[in-house]
């Protein structure tokens, strides 16, 4: 990319002048509240998905829908940024009243994203699954029965210093900006710094590098706070976090462990194979985009070739990674890093016009993980009940007749989306 062509991309891809009035939004709310980003068919999204947003407007955006929604949903703070900034996340989930009963812990899983401060579509993308999944609830059946079961916490910027310089000052920054041993070389890499084969020493003179790992292992602070804070929600609260979703960008791929070799294979290499394929097809099913599924180890290094010359790789992979730590420390045997779009094009500087198509494809991935991981998917007759419930013959299923099927729904857009979704379902639990 020229260097006119770069700028005039990080210039785009900055906030427009459109703000966002929480007033506007709490009478939209109020006023009514349709499945405008599940179905967006139906309604267009709010004016909080047009543009990227600072932390300014995200931190109140996120409290504001503790206030909209406080039977479902929780505003939580997972810890604190070097710089002193909250690290802030929702609690979406219905949990059990008084009156009824919780039978063992809580599952729970996590979406997380912005690790690294330039992955703004990361960002964007963990606000809108959950504004989605929160503003569904009683609406789709599939969403309810996922949020009556598990809990979710979305945590949009685990890096919120360096999310902040990128407004303010650069774009493209990656790390935290925490001090290191060079004063005009700040910022660890949070992808690099946790202690699960932490391997700091090969970077750890050079804290300039994209990578630095820091000196130590834990060293860069909003990593070791993720990790207490996830610690004590399975040591004393009462939760089991069955699944994670880090999101990053960009190149469309679905990463599981191990990303610190690749000599080394996972004990349920299978399941995560397994899982993964499903999350690429629900992604494909949406806007036929194309994720590759891969060990952490291979996708997370890239290698260009020019003609017959191969260049070096633009990071090299490596441990201390949080996906590895939640599979092998917390046990957390469904785990993912998933690299959002594109595939090189626009990479880090994505167009907001990307946001909500980006949205749409992970909410279909968080859907299907969800229903994955219950815990009646391993004991039911899936094939039979998704033909059952859909009103759809089992002829018909296969040979793709699904206009028959929107006859029965014509009059009624609600019930026509049901009928997407147990297609939908039906379809992955099949070629599954």
């Amino acid at each position: 990319m020229h260097g006119n062509d770069l700028a005039r991309a990080i210039a785009h891809s900055y906030p427009s002048g459109v703000s966002l009035h929480v007033s506007t939004l709490r009478h939209r709310q109020r006023g009514s509240l349709k499945p405008a980003l599940s179905c967006p068919q139906y309604a267009e999204p709010i004016a909080f998905f047009q543009d990227y947003r600072p932390l300014a407007v995200i931190d109140p955006w996120m409290r504001l829908m503790e206030t909209l929604f406080p039977m479902l949903v929780e505003f939580i703070t997972i810890g604190t940024s070097y710089e002193g900034r909250n690290i802030s996340a929702l609690r979406v989930g219905k949990n059990p009243d008084s009156s009824e009963k919780l039978l063992g812990p809580r599952k729970t899983l996590i979406v997380s994203a912005g690790s690294h401060a330039r992955e703004w579509i990361s960002t964007s993308t963990v606000n809108y699954v959950a504004y989605s999944l929160i503003t569904s609830y009683g609406i789709s059946s599939s969403i309810t029965k996922l949020l009556d079961e598990f809990n979710l916490v979305f945590i949009p910027t685990l890096n919120p210093d360096g999310y902040a310089y990128t407004f303010s000052q650069d774009r493209l920054w990656r790390k935290n900006r925490q001090e290191t041993s060079l004063p005009f070389c700040r910022g660890i890499d949070l992808d690099r710094s946790w202690d699960f084969m932490w391997d700091g020493e090969t970077a750890s003179d050079n804290p300039c590098s994209e990578s630095f790992a820091g000196k130590a292992p834990f060293e860069a602070v909003e990593s070791r706070y993720f990790a207490e804070w996830a610690k004590n929600e399975t040591d004393n609260g009462n939760h089991e976090i069955v699944g994670l979703l880090d999101l990053h960008s960009y190149s469309q791929k679905i990463l599981y462990p191990y990303s610190f070799s690749c000599s080394e294979h996972p004990p349920t290499l299978e399941d995560l194979e397994e899982m993964g394929n499903g999350l690429a097809k629900a992604i494909r099913f949406n806007n036929h985009a194309r994720y590759e599924v891969v060990s952490a180890c291979e996708g997370n290094t890239v290698i260009a070739k020019e003609g017959s010359k191969t260049l070096l790789p633009r990071m090299q992979s490596g441990g201390g990674s949080p996906l590895d730590w939640f599979y092998h420390e917390l046990k957390v045997r469904h785990s993912y890093q998933i690299k959002l779009g594109d595939n090189g094009a626009y990479g880090f500087l994505l167009p907001k016009e990307y946001i909500v198509p980006t949205g749409e494809e992970v909410l279909r991935a968080v859907k299907f993980f969800g229903a994955s991981l219950s815990s009646s998917a391993e004991n039911e007759d899936t094939e039979a009940k998704y033909v059952t419930d859909s009103g759809i013959s089992q002829q018909a299923m296969p040979g793709g007749v699904v206009d028959d099927a929107m006859d029965l729904t014509n009059d009624d857009p609600a019930k026509e989306d049901e009928v997407h979704e147990e297609i939908y379902d039906w379809d992955l639990r099949k070629r599954g």
